[in-house]
């Protein structure tokens, strides 16, 4: 009789623990659904074209075709997941053109980080390529730790980890990886 009384116990324990196993289950489910936060932008535009502006003067001028204002979150930023086209204009109208596949913006920080077949070229023939840069607005400064491409009317170069002013008039290389080739 204590064979049979043994398993009885063993079997309402089994049965009570399978119950408590996927009550709990649910349960669980029920709290992570109560502490989930829908990640929603705030705002969501189509063919942005943007012009900003300092004392009346056009300083910058960014086009886009998808945009995504998370303004709302603790760490706002803004989304272009589709790429942004930016002209950027000096104090004497001289414009820097920046191209990339993807770019978000965090408004914290001032930063932007490119990703994506990132291009940046100037009117006098100076070109950057590389893979992900990013830039600080409040310097107008640019710099990655990526491989780059740096090319310029005087040559080539190639490279990883650069930084370098808005009008590459200073310009930070810390690995050249390659020759430099001479355009002559």
């Amino acid at each position: 009789m204590t064979v049979v009384k043994k398993k009885y116990i063993k079997s309402v324990v089994t049965v009570f623990a399978v119950t408590l196993f996927f009550g709990c289950e649910s349960n669980f489910k029920e709290i992570q659904k109560i502490n989930f936060s829908e990640f929603i932008p705030n705002s969501d535009a189509d063919m942005v074209n943007l012009k900003y502006t300092d004392s009346g003067r056009i300083t910058a001028i960014l086009v886009s075709t998808k945009m995504l204002d998370y303004s709302s979150v603790d760490f706002p930023f803004t989304e272009f997941p589709k790429g942004i086209d930016v002209t950027l204009f000096d104090k004497k109208a001289k414009k820097t053109f920046i191209k990339s596949n993807y770019a978000i913006s965090y408004k914290g920080t001032n930063i932007i980080d490119l990703q994506g077949k990132v291009k940046i070229f100037t009117e006098e023939g100076q070109t950057l390529e590389t893979e992900q840069l990013y830039f600080d607005q409040k310097n107008e400064w640019f710099f990655t730790e990526r491989k780059f491409k740096l090319s310029d009317p005087k040559g080539t170069s190639n490279g990883q980890g650069i930084d370098f002013s808005k009008d590459f008039k200073v310009i930070n290389s810390q690995k050249i990886t390659g020759e430099i080739e001479s355009a002559d």
